[in-house]
């Protein structure tokens, strides 16, 4: 007879728990998505364990040194420094990187070495490398065999040892570098190994998020021979804490080899206690392959939202590491207590059953990225919506662009959670949206509200209706994306009752029309006198070398930024055909950027720069003027070059998933080109089907059954079994669930939607 016991049941229930997930995986024909995807080239994504949208991202770090390596990793490094505990995917600026493990052995190194001399320091060279949602693995030159994986808030290792002694480095100091003449960016930090075994520590960075705060608690499943601490430069600090700013940790075992070791890590930006009630919330056992059969669990489930059949296998392995790095963040921000830091610094708590997030890249994924959880993920696309209401309330700067770990760091322009917000109401989510209309009134008419460089220039835009070019850097991408917002608000105006308000956003988000000059048909910066500047160049970046007048982009690229009036924008050009000449010779243009151009001007299309966000949805645009079959040819065309299942398989920075979510909107044959009116330009679809789950047991299935790569075009299209004439569909017809069917072709249909009253948009 078999006795059942506690360790026979948990591993009962993990095997339980692994085989479900295999059948919810079996039952979705789109493959396996590849982590190492994006971890190359400019991608800046990283292939370590996380939950979906979870605060723990548990990562190896190759390098802290250079532009490559803003996730911390970077595909081809050779050597690796340890495992840390947060990470940003896809961004263009480095943070986080926060508690470095480094499992080892032989003599202690307290410094890491340089990338190019992997010898002098706790570096490692590694092979084996093994990815898959939520787990990592890999074999490390000491001997040793690592594995991670994660909860929502704490980070699980698992280190095998060979046998004798080893040692495990925590490094404090573990940070993306600061630059040359920078003060040091931890400014005070503490350690402690407490009574019970636990090893607890706090830090507070100045690196983009400016003082943000990290603590953590760590347990270990045996408790070390010995204990080492080491404060500034290395020196030593005893045997049970450490006080400074760069500090490290060194936990010795000399019997390393006799069983495999496991750490659970919880972290809170709150506060120890915060950490400790996350640990002992998730992680209460120390069966790590239960762990690890959650974490598989909850990917299977996330990952059967989108599945497809047909195209090649490349592309469905496209499409679900698309579908996974668009699941990633933001991230979690709030305790299992509910307290969370808001933008104000206060410590607040939430109500059961809310959540609070950070990292939100919100210049680059109000355009694709919440549109796509606002389709598949209703639900949490409205947890998003509660919390940028709360962070809009609590920010002293208003409505957020980039807030990270409880910092508004300012990045980018303007303030498009305001789009965020519009378009989830546009679409019908639930939330108090009056509740932020104070603080975005503040943002758009109080000149005494607070600014940062992302709002530079709102007076001179309210008053004279541009920026100045000879006053203000990015003046025209300001103006630009400032009278997008000012649309967006007018809808979140409205919810609030503020109908004057309301209307004079309405009559100010026409202000684009004044950077654009009709002359050249360009948008271009003007001078405080009116004079536009000079010299002009549509490539250039700004009219002097010194100076930039455009965002990551130039005038050929920001002269399509409209994606609220684009009807208005058509007729400012002489008109459809006119629109159409210039949309082909922006595709056709040298694509030779200015010595100096950003990096982020990636992925080149004659002058569209499909490697950043300003262009996502340009190649819809000949769908306005009644070009159908232009945007079908173009946007297959970027479906097919511009992403591959490799490492260097995203072709500019995937900015927190943004860069995905445009691929699988494409590939299911539609996307969002203004956001907040709650409809879909139709493209060319990718697979010859794909069903989406919309949630509540709801469906889309999007079929093309004569797709192929010779056939990119649309013949005609079917919603439900009935014709459809027009090139867009509304979101609240696609969110219902049904069949959209795209018959295909080889050879254009050029009379498809091409009649006025067929197109997408309307003027503003």
């Amino acid at each position: 007879m078999t006795h059942l016991t506690r360790r026979t049941l948990l591993s009962a229930s993990a095997t339980l728990a692994l085989a479900r997930a295999a059948r919810l995986e079996a039952a979705v024909p789109t493959a396996r998505p590849n982590l190492f995807v994006g971890t190359g080239g400019d991608g800046h994504t990283f292939p370590g364990a996380s939950m979906p949208f979870g605060m723990v991202q548990l990562s190896p770090d190759t390098d802290t040194a250079r532009w490559d390596t803003c996730s911390g990793y970077h595909h081809g490094d050779a050597s690796l420094l340890g495992f840390s505990h947060t990470h940003l995917s896809g961004t263009g600026i480095g943070d986080m990187l926060d508690v470095l493990v480094v499992p080892t052995r032989g003599p202690v190194q307290l410094q890491p070495g340089r990338l190019d001399k992997p010898d002098e320091g706790y570096r490692q060279r590694y092979s084996e490398e093994q990815a898959e949602p939520g787990y990592y693995a890999v074999s490390l030159e000491s001997g040793v065999r690592a594995e991670l994986t994660v909860t929502p808030r704490t980070g699980i290792h698992r280190y095998h040892f060979p046998a004798g002694p080893a040692h495990i480095l925590i490094d404090m100091s573990h940070l993306v570098m600061e630059g040359p003449g920078e003060a040091p960016l931890i400014d005070e930090a503490g350690l402690i190994l407490e009574a019970d075994g636990t090893l607890t520590g706090t830090r507070r960075v100045f690196r983009w998020a400016k003082g943000r705060r990290i603590f953590f608690a760590m347990q270990f499943s045996r408790p070390p021979s010995r204990a080492e601490f080491f404060s500034d430069d290395d020196q030593p600090a005893g045997a049970t804490s450490a006080k400074g700013r760069r500090l490290k940790a060194v936990l010795h075992y000399e019997d390393a080899g006799i069983a495999p070791l496991v750490i659970r890590c919880g972290i809170s930006a709150v506060g120890l206690d915060g950490a400790k009630k996350n640990l002992k919330a998730e992680a209460s056992h120390w069966n790590f392959n239960r762990y690890r059969a959650a974490a598989a669990q909850a990917w299977a489930e996330e990952m059967s939202h989108i599945a497809a059949e047909g195209g090649t296998p490349e592309q469905r392995t496209i499409l679900s590491s698309a579908l996974y790095h668009a699941s990633l963040g933001p991230t979690l921000f709030s305790d299992v207590d509910g307290r969370y830091v808001g933008l104000d610094h206060q410590i607040h708590r939430l109500n059961k059953g809310e959540e609070a997030y950070s990292a939100y890249s919100l210049w680059d994924t109000y355009r694709a990225f919440h549109p796509l959880q606002t389709l598949i993920r209703p639900h949490r696309a409205a947890v998003f919506t509660a919390d940028l209401i709360r962070q809009t309330q609590q920010s002293p700067f208003g409505p957020p662009v980039w807030p990270l770990q409880g910092v508004e760091t300012g990045c980018m322009i303007s303030w498009h959670s305001v789009a965020v917000l519009a378009e989830a109401r546009a679409k019908g989510i639930s939330a108090d949206y009056a509740a932020a209309w104070p603080g975005i009134e503040r943002r758009l008419f109080d000149w005494s509200t607070p600014h940062q460089d992302n709002s530079l220039g709102i007076r001179e835009y309210d008053e004279m209706g541009f920026i100045p070019a000879d006053r203000i850097f990015e003046s025209v991408s300001r103006v630009l994306e400032y009278s997008y917002d000012d649309y967006a608000a007018a809808y979140v105006a409205d919810a609030a009752g503020a109908t004057d308000r309301a209307r004079r956003l309405r009559q100010r988000c026409g202000n684009w029309r004044n950077v654009f000059d009709t002359k050249l048909n360009f948008a271009r910066p003007r001078l405080a006198d009116g004079r536009w500047a000079e010299p002009f160049a549509p490539n250039a970046v700004g009219h002097s070398k010194q100076w930039r007048d455009f965002t990551e982009s130039n005038s050929w690229q920001a002269t399509f930024l409209n994606q609220h009036d684009v009807h208005g924008l058509i007729a400012a050009m002489g008109g459809d055909a006119a629109f159409e000449a210039k949309l082909d010779a922006l595709f056709t243009a040298d694509s030779t950027l200015p010595e100096g151009a950003p990096p982020d001007i990636s992925g080149l299309v004659g002058q569209y720069a499909h490697g950043n966000e300003p262009s996502h949805h340009v190649a819809y645009l000949y769908a306005y003027c009644g070009a159908a079959w232009k945007t079908q040819a173009m946007v297959r065309r970027l479906l097919t070059e511009m992403y591959k299942a490799a490492p260097d398989g995203v072709i500019g920075n995937d900015d927190c998933g943004q860069m995905s979510a445009w691929f699988i909107l494409s590939s299911l044959g539609f996307y969002p080109v203004d956001p907040v009116s709650a409809t879909y330009v139709l493209g060319s679809p990718l697979f010859t089907r794909a069903t989406v789950s919309l949630g509540k047991g709801r469906k889309l299935v999007v079929e093309a059954p004569n797709n192929g790569p010779d056939a990119p075009y649309v013949r005609s299209v079917e919603w439900n079994g009935k014709q459809w004439t027009k090139s867009w569909i509304a979101h609240a017809d696609l969110a219902q669930g049904g069949t959209l069917r795209f018959e295909m072709s080889s050879t254009p249909n050029k009379a498809f939607a091409s009649r006025p009253e067929d197109r997408p948009g309307r003027p503003v």
